[in-house]
């Protein structure tokens, strides 16, 4: 089978398994649809008429037929929670999970890429240690935890932060956002005082999202530069005389890069889908607060909307990191 062709289909048969999961899921939880729209309190025969209107009565198969020409088209239904459908929600709050999620990552590389570096040429080193304990409070430590420990540090305590949120009140009539992305929209407005606004509410929830990422790619940066470091190509350099800030970043770590392209888009990915936790404690008005409230409410729609579109984003950019690898690594082309 051609790559192409073999890109669709494992694309295709991962996404046809991700509305499976959601569709199955959305069944045998002990929330009906229907009560969820009317009301505990609404009479049999309504709830009976809206069962029979959302196409509940039909045969399973037929309902997730029904429900994959629907998120094919883009139709999740409408949320019990806003009353406006749920794809409209979506593109209103997913911008806001995508500029944090951007951030955390631009942290996580920035940072963690040189301090697996330096861990790697320094192993065994106090810096070497000192990186493997950033990376294990990383992996070990809830995320919701820190959060809050953040918050009481840096803005109850310090005043450093912002009250959490994604704007103070005062701008929120005088700033008009057209792309969802506030800070794109406010710089390419001029408004820099609302810049910078937003930028002192995204810093904490971002740097908290960002260190997570550091410890994942600072960990496996680590890993893949003394894998490289004791290839015979780095002895060979050096026995030629080149110079060692030259073979390290230079050759080793460009070579290291390769699977790192990798490493960052799924840590992405990562960020994107769980960024649930972040979002709820920092009140960032994203898809993972979106998809929390909605559980909360026997929102459905929106909760299987919401998780739809994370898998499918998590699925794209997983395909898509994956094709990056074999396009920049030449050894995977004869194979």
């Amino acid at each position: 089978m051609a790559p192409v062709a073999r890109f669709l289909v494992i694309a295709v048969m991962t996404y046809l398994g991700l509305l499976a999961v959601t569709f199955f899921i959305g069944r045998v939880i002990p929330i009906d649809p229907a009560l969820a729209i009317v009301g505990d309190r609404a009479p049999a025969a309504v709830v009976e008429r809206t069962r029979r209107e959302m196409g509940l009565d039909l045969p399973l198969i037929q309902q997730f037929y029904i429900y994959i020409k629907g998120v094919l088209s883009g139709d999740f239904g409408r949320s019990v929670l806003t009353s406006n459908p749920v794809m409209d929600d979506i593109r209103r709050v997913f911008p806001a999970t995508i500029e944090l999620a951007t951030i955390g990552t631009l942290i996580g590389a920035f940072v963690g890429i040189p301090l697996g570096v330096l861990a790697a040429v320094r192993r065994g080193s106090l810096i070497d240690q000192v990186v493997r304990v950033i990376g294990l409070i990383g992996y070990s430590v809830p995320i919701f935890w820190l959060g809050l420990l953040s918050l009481v540090l840096f803005y109850a305590k310090l005043r450093w932060a912002a009250f959490p949120g994604r704007l103070d009140i005062a701008f929120e009539y005088s700033f008009t956002p057209t792309t969802g992305f506030y800070l794109l929209d406010s710089a390419m407005q001029g408004q820099w005082d609302v810049f910078w606004d937003v930028m002192r509410h995204i810093f904490l929830p971002s740097a908290l999202l960002g260190y997570f990422s550091l410890a994942y790619i600072s960990g496996l940066t680590r890993s893949f530069m003394l894998n490289e470091l004791s290839q015979e190509y780095v002895i060979a350099a050096r026995a030629k005389g080149v110079s060692e800030t030259r073979i390290i970043w230079g050759h080793a770590l460009r070579n290291a890069a390769v699977p790192l392209v990798t490493v960052i888009a799924l840590s992405y990915a990562g960020l994107l889908e769980g960024s649930v936790l972040t979002e709820t404690v920092f009140s960032w008005p994203g898809i993972g607060l979106y998809i929390t409230n909605s559980l909360q409410n026997a929102d459905m729609n929106a909760v299987l909307g919401g998780t739809v579109i994370i898998g499918s984003v998590f699925i794209a950019i997983n395909l898509i990191s994956d094709q990056l690898y074999r396009l920049l690594d030449p050894r995977t082309k004869a194979q």
